[in-house]
């Protein structure tokens, strides 16, 4: 046999012993990149479901406010007015025979004081526009981190009886 022969089979095997420092390095680097990634997904999915939560909230406050209008009809204007705690709720242990007008203003009190409570530097505001039939616009306010400032409104028309 020639010299040339024999070494052609071990040149081959040197070539086929593995990965190269490069190889592992480019491999590194694109895993790395990909991990950033996900890693960048999951702080998205956070925000996200931290904005949900908070719309949630915001308008499940909204229905409550519209559905004390549904029940206190004859209150009207007195929604739209400034919130007072007059002692109306029978549940919390107040015997007092409340006007639609103290009722109106004890829902608005109670309602400013969850939403407050239930959002982060949370707001809540009623208009009222007498008309047939009249019309309420809930507003709920509230701080979104990376939002600034968020409403949710509800516009609502409730006939009188």
């Amino acid at each position: 046999m020639t010299p040339a022969k024999l070494r052609a089979p071990h040149a081959r095997s040197r070539k086929s012993g593995g990965f190269s420092l490069v190889e592992a390095m480019v491999s590194l680097i694109v895993i790395s990149v990909g991990m950033i990634g996900i890693a960048a997904l999951y702080g998205q999915g956070l925000s996200a479901g931290r904005t949900a939560l908070s719309r949630t909230l915001a308008v499940n406050l909204a229905a409550t406010m519209a559905e004390n209008i549904r029940v206190n009809r004859l209150g009207q204007g007195a929604y739209a007015g400034a919130g007072a705690d007059n002692n109306c709720d029978p549940d919390a242990g107040g015997g007092v025979d409340c006007t639609p007008a103290q009722m109106a203003a004890h829902d608005l009190f109670r309602w400013n004081t969850d939403v407050a409570r239930e959002l982060p530097n949370g707001a809540g505001a009623v208009t009222f526009a007498a008309g047939t039939p009249p019309t309420y616009t809930i507003t709920v306010t509230w701080e979104e981190v990376g939002l600034g400032q968020v409403t949710e409104t509800l516009v609502v028309q409730v006939p009188t009886i």
